[in-house]
């Protein structure tokens, strides 16, 4: 079957990674032949075509402008008619709303893959609800709850992200080579957080937790990610204030927007993201398993279903004193925090392991008879 992924393709998170593992580990499922429909050009666009699967330009889109969604739409149909697609996916509430009643009107098989919590929906979130998908995957236990409440007709499935072990032959090798270039002692405890910068990540309860470590002696940390929206820049600049005010700015490297994240987790000893509000599911929770890190994260959203006491620690969110806590215990015991990592690798490929993960994905998108629907459920061709 022919399956189109659609995203906008500006950003570059976690779904933007799920995206490019579709289209890197596609022989693990050869039932589904991906291609990818993105309104604007970047990382993602440039990262699957060199996969050399197929990637559409839908065009640029703001809700604000109709005429763009509108056009969008137009070339969407074109695609859809021309490459006999037999299952259209949106990833997220805003291309849930640009392109759903487009494959509507196609008369293709519509799944709306929800990687976000849709426990307080906005407009968009509403919005999308107009124009109901045949089915819902959610991307975690978490997510599936408000998922079925705001899609209140849709069957909802949860099929857990695919995510591959790391491509790392030379750990040792990688891990001297990383610390060499960031100026990093190779007997330091790194701590490594490497996620989105948004407020919610965490990154403030992280630098006031290691603020609380500026007496233990031997660690650093590592904060990767750079700005890509409005109001990023400024939290890092906010970020890098806290660490100054707090006397651990020399211990502290904000490494900025990185292709190598799994360079760095196999040079780092423990994996922290800290988030205040809960993490949809974690990608990255997930590859820092697979490299062997122990993990402190909150426990809130995804990462309870991810971490337990054999691989890492949960604390409450936005506890800073208890993340530090954690910390400290990790940094000064290194018995500990191998007997941690040893476990990581195993319930990573439980979780996600890619032929299982995909396997799931393919029957769960399987085309299937369309659900008989009132006209009322239909609406939603309207744009925002």
């Amino acid at each position: 079957m022919r399956v189109l992924h659609l995203n906008a393709g500006n950003l570059f998170g976690g779904i933007e990674t799920y995206l490019r593992t579709l289209a890197d580990c596609r022989q693990l499922a050869p039932e589904m032949e991906p291609r990818f429909g993105l309104c604007f050009s970047g990382r993602l666009r440039d990262e699957l075509a060199a996969t050399g699967v197929p990637v559409h330009d839908l065009g640029p889109v703001r809700l604000s402008r109709p005429w763009t969604v509108l056009a969008a739409r137009r070339r969407l149909r074109s695609v859809l008619r021309n490459q006999a697609v037999d299952v259209a996916v949106t990833h997220g509430c805003w291309p849930h709303v640009v392109f759903a009643p487009a494959v509507r009107r196609a008369g293709v098989q519509l799944i709306n893959v929800v990687h976000g919590d849709l426990s307080k929906p906005n407009r968009i979130d509403r919005q999308a609800a107009r124009t109901p998908p045949d089915f819902v995957i959610a991307n975690s236990q978490f997510t599936a709850g408000p998922a079925a409440t705001l899609f209140a007709r849709t069957p909802v499935e949860v099929v857990y992200l695919p995510v591959p072990a790391p491509d790392i032959d030379n750990r040792i090798a990688i891990r001297r080579q990383v610390r060499e270039e960031l100026g990093t002692p190779a007997d330091a405890v790194v701590v490594l957080q490497a996620s989105r910068l948004e407020r919610w990540k965490g990154h403030q309860v992280h630098l006031s937790a290691l603020t609380r470590l500026n007496d233990t002696p031997g660690w650093q940390a590592w904060i990767a990610g750079g700005p890509q929206k409005p109001g990023e820049a400024e939290l890092l600049n906010e970020l890098k204030a806290a660490a100054n005010q707090g006397g651990i700015a020399e211990r502290v490297k904000f490494l900025g927007p990185r292709s190598d994240v799994p360079r760095l987790m196999a040079a780092a000893d423990v994996y922290c993201q800290p988030n205040t509000g809960p993490e949809p599911f974690g990608l990255a929770f997930i590859e820092a398993l697979y490299a062997g890190l122990p993990v402190v994260a909150s426990a809130a959203g995804g990462p309870c279903e991810i971490v337990n006491p054999t691989c890492g620690m949960l604390t409450p969110p936005g506890d800073a004193a208890a993340v530090a806590d954690a910390l400290r215990a990790l940094i000064l015991n290194p018995a500990r925090r191998r007997a941690l990592g040893a476990t990581g690798p195993m319930r990573a490929a439980s979780l996600c392991g890619p032929a299982r993960a995909l396997t799931r994905l393919a029957a769960a998108i399987a085309p299937r008879p369309a659900p008989t629907r009132g006209s009322a459920e239909l609406v939603g061709s309207g744009v925002l």
